[in-house]
């Protein structure tokens, strides 16, 4: 008994073990968050500072959190992926130290690490993550800065969902400190500005190392696409549909999806965000699917619209068509230099003359109608990456090229029309005069879809027991 105390006692004193053995290899390097911290002070004014803080957590359910999800600039500055953390990146050395950047991070606690799972803490930071000044949490309130002596503070917005808590280390007591340290009473939009030019310049262009991460969670997303095109049948249901996608990314060593996935058949591809998938048959109608992987963090994002029967109907393949006509025309535009707001003009223009040519409207601004979204957005660490959209395309960016087309029922135009909706979108890689499609690996031809739907895939053959 004497043994089993101390060893109780143990397990809530001793510090929790760092090592873990079976984990992927394949994480960003200390080396590049620490190279993506130079680029961004080298992008600061003379004599200021930055704040990076954490993501909150958040409640799913009662006593239960979702799982979290840091803050995608803290992590790209620092590697850091927990929550009640504080980064602050100087212009200039400060101190005796002469140190530009400090990392306040989650304290170590054996008993909490024993219910929700290991901590880096102080030691952790500096080992893994490459820093030299690491303090937990609690220390920022008396750590001795002096914000006032500086030109510029520099941050993004401040997190609206912070719970209020009396420990001295949380996200709401180091952002109530910081506000009371730099006498912020009301969040400058000029601060917030520079942040955010800096970041978009910085994530708009990948790097060697996140390009090797972003086509793996593209091709891994293209796998699971093909697969449904394979597997899908009109007696599946929308969430089986979206259950494949998600052991697939996970098979493939993915953390999750990027964004909640959207599986809609028939007039649920209607709904531009659709995110219920509880159809119980696809029947024989066409289901669009917008799912992309997270891998170590960077999203995918890819849509494929599949006739459930493996065929198109001649109404389908017409609005098909036409979806296809308009990426292929905006990838011509893909390469440096273009400016990004021509990819939907493009887009757009030959939506209109398709939709035209059918007779399913007759002005060209009609288009808008049934194609209400933009055809293209940046692609990393967010699904809607941070960029300069008001800029031109340069070499290493990634962006979206998505044009769709959908007609609800009740639309003014013939009911042969009604509940298509289709979308196909491709991630694109920008090279110096074209450009690379990440996610050519699923095919958008309706003549290839058909005929891969006609393979048998894994998924046809297992059984599983009456419910």
């Amino acid at each position: 008994m004497k043994q089993f105390l101390f060893l109780f006692v143990f397990a809530l004193t001793a510090p929790f073990a760092h090592s873990q053995e079976n984990l992927p290899t394949d994480y960003l390097t200390k080396e590049f968050h620490q190279g993506r911290r130079e680029a961004f002070r080298a992008l600061m004014p003379a004599n200021s500072v930055a704040v990076v803080f954490s993501y909150p957590e958040r409640v799913f359910s009662k006593d239960i959190n979702y799982n979290y999800h840091g803050n995608p600039d803290l992590y790209y500055l620092a590697g850091y992926k927990e929550p009640d953390a504080i980064l602050l990146l100087f212009k200039e050395p400060q101190g005796t130290e002469k140190y530009t950047e400090v990392l306040f991070v989650r304290e170590r606690n054996a008993a909490r690490e024993m219910w929700t799972g290991r901590r880096l803490g102080i030691e952790g930071a500096k080992s893994k993550l490459g820093f030299t000044t690491v303090y937990n949490g609690k220390d920022f309130n008396a750590f001795p800065i002096d914000f006032s002596k500086f030109d510029k503070i520099i941050y993004d917005k401040f997190p609206t969902d912070v719970t209020e808590s009396n420990h001295p280390d949380n996200l709401f007591a180091l952002l109530k400190s910081f506000k009371s340290k730099a006498g912020i009473t009301t969040e400058n939009e000029a601060s917030i500005d520079l942040f955010n030019n800096i970041t978009n310049s910085l994530r708009e262009i990948k790097t060697p190392e996140e390009l090797v991460l972003m086509r793996k969670t593209v091709k891994l997303s293209c796998v699971a696409h093909n697969e449904v095109m394979k597997a899908v049948g009109p007696d599946m249901s929308e969430n089986e549909a979206d259950g494949i996608h998600a052991y697939i990314h996970r098979h493939y060593g993915a953390e999750g999806e990027g964004y909640p996935p959207i599986v809609g058949a028939g007039a649920n591809g209607c709904i531009l965000h659709y995110g219920e998938n509880n159809a119980t048959k696809i029947d024989n109608q066409l289901l669009l699917m917008d799912v992309g992987s997270e891998y170590h963090g960077y999203s995918a994002d890819v849509t494929r619209t599949i006739p459930a029967n493996g065929k198109f109907t001649e109404e389908q393949k017409a609005i098909y068509q036409i979806v296809y006509d308009a990426q292929e025309e905006v990838f011509k535009l893909c390469k440096e230099g273009t400016p990004i707001q021509d990819l939907n003009k493009k887009a757009k223009e030959v939506i209109a003359a398709g939709l035209i040519k059918l007779g399913i409207i007759t002005d060209p601004k009609d288009a808008r109608i049934y194609y209400p979204h933009g055809c293209s957005h940046f692609l990393g660490l967010d699904v809607h990456d941070k960029g300069n959209y008001m800029g031109t395309l340069k070499e290493n960016m990634i962006l979206t090229v998505e044009p769709g087309i959908y007609i609800p029922a009740n639309s003014k135009c013939d009911k042969k029309w009604w509940n298509i909706g289709v979308r196909i979108e491709d991630d694109i890689l920008m090279l110096k005069n074209s450009y690379e499609n990440l996610s050519a690996e699923s095919p958008r031809k309706w003549q290839d879809i058909e005929a891969l739907a006609k393979q048998k895939s894994t998924f046809n053959e297992m059984k599983f027991p009456k419910i």
